[in-house]
Parts: C-alpha cells; structure tokens; sequence
C-alpha cells in the first residue's frame, strides 16, 4: 500500500495470534522500549514499579498518553506485511480509549474518516478505543475495513452485484436491520457493525460527510468513465487487534493511504471481487484468445493507470508500486542505522503486479515477530466477511420492573365509616 499503508489484509491472513502471555512479562519488555527509545522520559525503573504494582492488583494497567501513542507508532513500524513504513514515526494518535458506547464508537470512527480524509491529502491514523480489561471486556467493530462496499446476489443473472467478498457480510447486516439503497450499485457503503457486552450488535449507517469517493477514469481512453468504476479514499483496517505490553485493544481502526495496486490489481482486478480485467481488455480490443497474447497483463496495467490518474486528478494521496518499494528499501536502511531489526515478509511486501521489476523483490528479509503488533484473530478475520461468530453473548433484556402488588384489606384493617351528623 502506500507509504503508510493500510496493509491489503483483505487479501490474505494475518499473523496467527500467540498465546496469551504474562502481562507483566511484555509490559517490561515495552517500557524499556519506550524509555530507551525516549531518554528524557527518564529512568524505567519507577515506572515499572508502579506498572508491575499496577498489574498486581487489577490484572491490567493503563497506557500513558505517550506511551499509547508510542505503542501504536511501533506495531505500525513491526508490520511485517506493510510495505508503507517509512513514515511510521506520522502516525496521528486519536486516544478514544473513555468511549466503550456503540453510538459513540461509530461517531469517532466517522470522524476518523473525516479527519485522516483531510481533503484529499490523507493522513495516516488510529483511533484507539477502549482496551480489554479483566473485569471489562472491550468492543468490537465486526468489518474489516470502516468503509467496504456490499455485495447482493442476482438470482435473475446468476451474479453478484458488488463486491462479492462481501456477500455473507451483507446478508447478515440486512437479517440485522440494515436497508439496502432501493436501487441497488456495485457501490453501496455497508453500515459499520459494532458490538459491545452491554448493547450487543448494533448497525450505524456512516454520514455521506465522512465517505471520500475517487470516480475512476483513464487518460487516454474516454470509454473508461462508462464503466462506473469508483473506490474510496481511505484504506482503514478496523478488525485487526493492536496488542501493546501485554494490554489489547480490539478495536483499533487505523489508516495509511493506497498503493495504487491494492485498488487496481486486486479489489478491482481479482476474479473473485469485481474482475473487471476481462472487461477492460475486451473494451481496449485485445486479442483474448490466447495467453500468450499477454492480455490479462495489458489490461492490468491500463487499469492501475486509470487508478492513478483518478486519484492524481481528485488530488487525492496515493503512491505507485514502484515508489513505495524504494521507500521501504530506504526505510530498512534506516532501521539498520538505527540498530533494530526490520521484519519483513516478502510475498506481501513485492507488489501484486511487475513484482521483478521493484528492487522489493530481489533479497531476503528478517522474519522475526516484534512487539507492540497490529494482530488479526481469526474470529475477528471471520466476522469480517461472513458476519459470525459474535464476540459476546447476547444481552439480557433487564426485566420490567415489578410494581409494588396491593394487598387487599382485611376485615379487621377497614375503618368503620364514621356516621355524618
């Protein structure tokens, strides 16, 4: 993705989650991270105490502000998939960590949209809300990513309007309460979903204000317009877990901005999302009779041109392939300057079109797992696109009240009427 990119996860597995640690253990470990890193927070060692003491007695501990942000810079700059770190250090730190509400969850993660949107000239963020805690388990936001489009099977075609990626996910929302757009596009913005133990499942349409769209065209070939092809603006991840010092925060939304590939050789291009390769190669008359006339490879390439010059045109930030794998050669420099280790794992990290000709593609990285870390469950991954299993069990409805009952009086409580002179 772009430098800071959002990372395509849609598009494959994140890292498998490890075993519950020691909390105490990993809280060390990222305090003397932060203090060595930042040397005029001052010593580590009152702090740990007060963190070790913490944990003692209420199984957790709570993030400074700096710490927080320092946490979420790093998990950033440990991941492994991202080509998009060279500007981990810019990362906006939004600490929503008060906001345990579904309504107010889905408001701030609006205003994430509209905040990192900045007017086309996107802004890398995270917006952390609450943290798990023994005695409080914390919220979830069930998609994938803060904006994602639906997919709506045609019995009467045989197809499937929008993205198909999405067709469990959108059957489930609507089963939930959510109305479809009475004219259905290949582009209607699903509803977020955030559960909560208090509220459980609750749908939250996000306002038009906070949706950024890029209407894609080409440009040399006018007939591209007609395709009705558009995609939003923002990459946000919002289902993977930021893990910081043994302290979890489930939902965590975060965005970088788009590699032009992620749009162009994958959501669009992939056979089993809007595969529009077949189309635009018959649209551009190639010969398509054959493989070895290339056309697949040819119609690639004029779709990522079409998606880098909507962007570049709508003024909205987006970075190439080639590009963004110099810049993450010049950001494993500077990790090597820095004397940290920079993991790396290359299927992800050479882009998903003209792969040998990125400098990306020829060596070897280190593929040491590095903490704080952006980490995908596999329920979170499964609710992601199928809309199941739910984080918690449903609530309770709390019972109705119990009106006091009235006791009828008995014949030696009546007062005897008093006789009216």
């Amino acid at each position: 993705m772009t430098a800071p990119t959002g990372c395509p996860v849609a598009h494959g597995h994140a890292p498998e989650p490890e075993p519950a640690g020691d909390i105490r253990a990993e809280a060390e470990e990222f305090l003397r991270l932060f203090h060595g890193e930042h040397p005029k927070a001052g010593p580590v060692e009152p702090r740990l105490t007060q963190v070790l003491a913490e944990i003692d007695d209420t199984g957790t501990y709570r993030h400074t502000e700096g710490e927080l942000a320092f946490g979420a810079r790093v998990a950033w700059r440990n991941s492994a998939r991202c080509i998009g770190r060279l500007y981990w250090q810019s990362l906006r730190v939004r600490d929503m960590r008060r906001v345990r509400d579904a309504g107010a969850i889905a408001a701030q993660c609006a205003e994430h949209l509209r905040s990192a949107t900045n007017g086309g000239r996107i802004r890398p963020t995270v917006t952390i809300f609450a943290p798990e805690t023994p005695k409080q388990p914390a919220p979830r936001i069930w998609n994938e990513q803060l904006i994602r489009y639906a997919g709506y099977w045609d019995a009467e075609t045989g197809s499937v309007i929008g993205d198909p990626r999405y067709l469990e996910f959108t059957d489930v929302v609507t089963r939930l309460g959510w109305q479809p757009p009475a004219q259905r596009t290949r582009f209607d913005v699903l509803p977020l979903v955030v559960e909560t133990p208090e509220e459980g499942v609750t749908l939250h349409e996000l306002p038009r204000a906070a949706i950024h769209e890029v209407e894609l065209g080409h440009p040399d070939h006018g007939w591209f317009a007609g395709l009705g092809l558009r995609w939003h603006s923002v990459p946000a991840i919002s289902n993977m877990r930021l893990s910081i010092g043994g302290v979890s925060y489930p939902a965590a939304p975060f965005n970088g901005w788009y590699m032009g590939t992620e749009i162009g050789a994958r959501n669009l291009a992939d056979a089993d999302r809007y595969d529009m390769v077949k189309e635009v190669a018959d649209r551009l008359g190639l010969d398509t009779s054959s493989d070895q006339t290339l056309w697949r490879d040819r119609a690639l390439v004029e779709l990522n041109r079409a998606v880098l010059h909507s962007f570049g045109r709508a003024e909205v930030t987006i970075t190439d392939h080639h590009t963004e794998s110099a810049r993450f050669l010049t950001h494993l420099q500077k990790e090597e300057d820095a004397g940290r280790t920079c993991p790396a794992d290359w299927s992800w990290i050479v882009p998903p079109m003209s792969g040998a000709l990125t400098p990306v593609f020829h060596r070897y990285y280190d593929t040491e797992r590095l903490r704080p870390e952006f980490v995908l469950d596999d329920d979170a991954r499964l609710r992601g696109t199928t809309g199941a299993p739910r984080a918690f069990p449903e609530p309770v409805a709390p019972e109705p009240p119990k009106l006091p009952r009235i006791r009828r009086l008995s014949w030696f409580t009546r007062r005897t009427p008093v006789p009216v002179p």
